[in-house]
């Protein structure tokens, strides 16, 4: 477990978990919305994202933590290690509810209001994004994956990392 992808629905604590797991391991943390984002709220090219991508995974060790459906199969493809935050659609509301005036390591700004396209990516993830990422994980079988349902899960299996 050198090289681990943290995927999961928007607000289901994919950075959370990351940082808590790079604290129990010590492997290297690139937060993809830190490598996205600008603090404009403008983001890098794809082409430049990508080439970030492609040096992270050159390294030995990593974790990488994000949704970006886009690079889902390049992520795991690249891993040894997938953990999918599985949780059901009110968590992960929830969870974007509660980080609205929260300052985060992960963005380099404070969201002051709810963004209603990460509400709709939300609502629309169990439909449109988990089908693939499933599909994925059977393809990519020999990987060490964990789908974890609640974060009660997901937290017992960390504590185990300690």
């Amino acid at each position: 477990m050198n090289r681990i992808a943290v995927i999961g629905c928007p607000g289901s604590g994919k950075s959370t978990f990351a940082r808590a797991l790079h604290e129990r391991t010590g492997l290297p943390l690139y937060p993809l919305d830190n490598i996205w984002w600008k603090p404009d709220r403008t983001h890098i090219t794809r082409e430049a994202f990508d080439a970030a991508l492609r040096e992270i995974f050159a390294k030995p060790a990593w974790i990488v933590d994000g949704n970006y459906s886009r690079t889902v199969e390049m992520r795991i493809a690249a891993c040894d290690t997938v953990i999918f935050l599985d949780f059901d659609e009110q968590t992960c509301m929830d969870g974007i509810v509660s980080r609205v005036g929260q300052a985060r390591a992960d963005i380099p700004w404070t969201e002051q209001t709810l963004d209603p396209e990460l509400v709709a990516l939300v609502k629309g993830f169990r439909t449109e994004q988990r089908p693939a990422i499933l599909a994925l994980l059977d393809r990519y079988a020999d990987r060490e994956i964990h789908i974890f349902r609640t974060r009660a899960e997901a937290d017992r299996w960390l504590k185990g990392k300690s």
